[in-house]
């Protein structure tokens, strides 16, 4: 197996009512990756795209080839992949094994989504496909209602009070304050979190991460390629890992609905992989769509006990100068979460805190990140683990 290094990231800032079709976001953002990796598109030898609602909302599918031929990567080997909302990372991880394997010396890896495009329940409606069909979409279920049902059980079970979890929603806002590709620049305090209108109770407006549309892209290399650029070990990123783990889809099929089995699996798997501990990682992009899935994700993944997640946020250990820094750049509650272009942003930033081109928000002397994107209400957990070499 050949080792697989990021010599390359590019992003367009999040928003609404992009007026580009997801093919044209998606080539801007390869663009961008391209330039900041100097490398010729002719030396690319695939495209890996994760999108999860382009054959829904836009009647556009085959986005592997439609985005190549936007991209100036013509004759390549291009493919779409869908996880819902870890489609982004499912990309990485096509892109990843491509470059292990030996198949090709370089690749670019694209996440893109359009969703403000149609009106909020269009929108709504076509996120509430990766929920189970029989159990929970057909049963008007969306993924604010089973989140809800998740807060509500965690309240219960651990007896928090209904603000307990508003530390991570705030500590969100205020990292995205200084990413000037995030969607939200607006500071957060306990009390507008409280006045926040109920949504689905017990969530608030700021527990739940926004609709909007977005792209971001790396380039994947082997060593051979990055010795061509004339890039030396300094500075150099190495994807030390990548693991995915599943579980039910149906909350109503689990043992346990707040046991999040496959986060905990992924989580382990990359953590073998990259023959590090868990105190190793210094920065945690975890996939906060929903404050309460904030608090599960940490729980499952060994960084707090069972009811004490929200303890790390009171404490400040998730603050860029915690032990537990985690949304460094706003994360999906503030960033926003442009579905299947979600991981892909995750990785963008976390190459950024490795390499040392985070700006305000950058984490001192990051050597690991840990990125988590989750397809459904877990359903579908892709990691991975990002290494600065010395």
């Amino acid at each position: 197996m050949q080792d697989v290094f990021v010599v390359g990231a590019g992003q367009i800032p999040v928003g609404r009512g992009f007026d580009n079709p997801v093919d044209k976001m998606a080539a801007s953002a390869i663009d961008r990756s391209l330039d900041d990796a100097g490398i010729d598109p002719l030396d690319i030898g695939a495209l890996y795209v994760g999108n999860m609602t382009s054959g829904i909302l836009s009647k556009r599918t085959q986005l592997g080839a439609v985005i190549a031929e936007k991209s100036r990567l013509t004759a390549i080997e291009a493919l779409s992949t869908e996880a819902a909302c870890a489609s982004g990372s499912a990309a990485m991880r096509l892109g990843q094994m491509a470059i292990a394997s030996g198949t090709h010396d370089a690749v670019v890896v694209c996440g893109a989504e359009q969703l403000t495009h149609v009106d909020k329940v269009a929108a709504t409606k076509a996120l509430a496909s990766a929920a189970d069909f029989d159990l929970e979409s057909s049963r008007n279920e969306t993924f604010v209602s089973l989140n809800a049902t998740l807060m509500r059980l965690y309240l219960e079970k651990y007896g928090l009070a209904a603000d307990s979890v508003a530390g991570f929603s705030i500590t969100a806002h205020r990292n995205a304050l200084s990413n000037p590709n995030a969607l939200f620049h607006k500071e957060i305090t306990p009390e507008d979190y409280c006045a926040s209108r109920i949504v689905a109770a017990p969530l608030r407006l700021y527990d739940i991460s926004p609709i909007c549309d977005g792209a971001a892209a790396v380039v994947l290399a082997n060593k051979a390629v990055v010795d061509s650029l004339g890039a030396d070990n300094r500075g150099l990123v190495k994807v030390a890992a990548s693991s995915i783990a599943t579980m039910p889809v149906a909350l109503a099929r689990r043992n346990d609905p707040l046991d999040l089995v496959a986060v905990r699996e992924a989580n382990e798997r990359a953590l073998k992989q990259a023959k590090i501990e868990r105190s190793q990682i210094d920065v945690l992009e975890l996939h906060d769509a929903y404050t309460v899935m904030t608090a599960l994700c940490l729980e499952a993944s060994g960084f707090a006990k069972p009811g004490q997640a929200w303890t790390l946020a009171r404490d400040g250990r998730t603050e860029r100068d915690g032990d537990v820094p985690i949304s460094t750049m706003g994360g999906l509650k503030a960033r926003g979460h442009p579905v299947g272009a979600t991981g892909v942003y995750q990785l963008v930033e976390a190459y950024l805190q490795l390499t040392g081109n985070a700006g305000p928000n950058q984490i001192r002397n990051a050597e690991f990140a840990l990125t988590q994107n989750i397809g459904g209400t877990a359903s579908t957990v892709i990691n991975h683990i990002l290494q600065r070499i010395q």
